[in-house]
């Protein structure tokens, strides 16, 4: 696989099935693993046409800071995730939106359930994604998550959304 047009349906939809995978069970190492040295990881608070560089946003992280959360994440010191929560998400709605030179931008529908010690959370939302094959692997260049109640206050979120 050299470019974006050589990705099908069918492959984008085991990517995201992985990549929701690792994050529900805590697998840093694979998870890390799949993002590319430019990427972005946005999940905005509110609106999601503002400018995350000038609007407050729930998670705006590069690629150092993806490398930082995950290093908090593995000390099991981050007091939110102590004991970690259980996760389960469901992927749906997975279509691919637009290919842009060697990016594919594919959208998908998710729900996932946060259990722990206080209790269970739902969360809901929209993600879109730009997937970038990188030495003949599928590799994640930005994420984008858009909760359904992004315009309330929402819970501490610690984990992998």
């Amino acid at each position: 696989m050299t470019a974006a047009t050589t990705l099908d349906i069918r492959q984008i939809e085991q990517f995201l099935y992985r990549e929701a995978r690792y994050a529900d069970e805590h697998d840093y190492d694979a998870w890390e693993a799949l993002w590319t040295d430019d990427a972005l990881y946005w999940v905005p608070a509110g609106d999601d046409a503002v400018d995350p560089s000038t609007q407050v946003s729930v998670i705006f992280d590069n690629r150092n800071r993806i490398a930082t959360r995950l290093k908090q994440l593995r000390t099991g010191k981050r007091y939110s995730q102590s004991p970690p929560s259980n996760l389960r998400r469901v992927i749906s709605n997975v279509e691919i939106l637009e290919e842009d030179g060697a990016d594919t931008v594919v959208g998908a529908n998710f729900v996932l359930v946060e259990s722990r010690t206080q209790g269970t959370e739902i969360w809901a939302g929209r993600t879109t994604y730009r997937l970038r094959v990188v030495d003949d692997e599928i590799r994640l260049a930005y994420k984008k998550v858009l909760l359904v109640n992004s315009d309330q206050p929402i819970p501490t979120m610690a984990f992998l959304i």
